[in-house]
């Protein structure tokens, strides 16, 4: 099964959407690229991402549900995953991972970004699958990973189905590491292992 790192996008707003040789609806930003541009970049350098593991917490902090993706790829399967996207030129981490959140979990997601995120970790994928726990086949590409607390109604966009709400002991699963693509099942247990949940 290829697996991917999820970058989607609503209406045209990133630069992989632009058909080759039009100009973006945004042609000021000099950081925008065209499909084939975009393919050429992942075939030279790494890609910067962020991923964000929502989460919801009790009065106390503690974290009671982790957040989970389901999406259909476009062969038709079943798969979970995390918010995911794409640093922009010019973007920060921080303004990045509001703006991926916002995309996947709806405006009503409400989450609560620090001032200066921090990562739990950093994740590599790789095309070829075997270098690290993390693959991508269509690129290198370099994750940021956050857990982030969201206090609102998260409502799934874009090519979400679902978001499933799993405890900490559920999402350490091995059914559902199965089911997450890209080794985002060791993501998730290494974020657990952060937050100090991992039994």
């Amino acid at each position: 099964m290829a697996v991917r790192t999820p970058d989607p996008e609503p209406e045209g707003e990133d630069d992989d959407l632009t058909p080759f040789g039009e100009l973006p609806a945004d042609a000021s930003n000099p950081a925008w690229l065209s499909e084939i541009e975009l393919a050429e970049a992942r075939r030279r350098i790494p890609m910067l991402y962020v991923e964000a593991i929502p989460v919801r917490t009790d009065g106390t902090g503690q974290v009671t549900e982790l957040g989970i993706l389901l999406r259909s790829t476009p062969l038709g399967e079943m798969t979970r995953t995390i918010v995911s996207g794409r640093v922009r030129y010019g973007e920060t981490v921080r303004d990045a991972l509001f703006r991926h959140i916002e995309n996947d979990l709806g405006p009503m997601a409400f989450p609560l970004l620090p001032p200066q995120p921090l990562p739990f970790t950093v994740a590599e994928y790789f095309p070829l699958p075997g270098i690290s726990a993390y693959h991508d086949d269509r690129q290198h590409a370099v994750s940021l990973a956050f857990v982030v607390p969201v206090t609102g109604t998260c409502e799934p966009r874009q090519d979400a189905l679902e978001v499933t709400w799993f405890s900490p002991e559920d999402a350490a699963s091995e059914a559902v590491a199965a089911e997450m693509e890209g080794g985002r099942g060791t993501l998730i247990r290494t974020a657990l292992a952060s937050l100090g949940l991992l039994r």
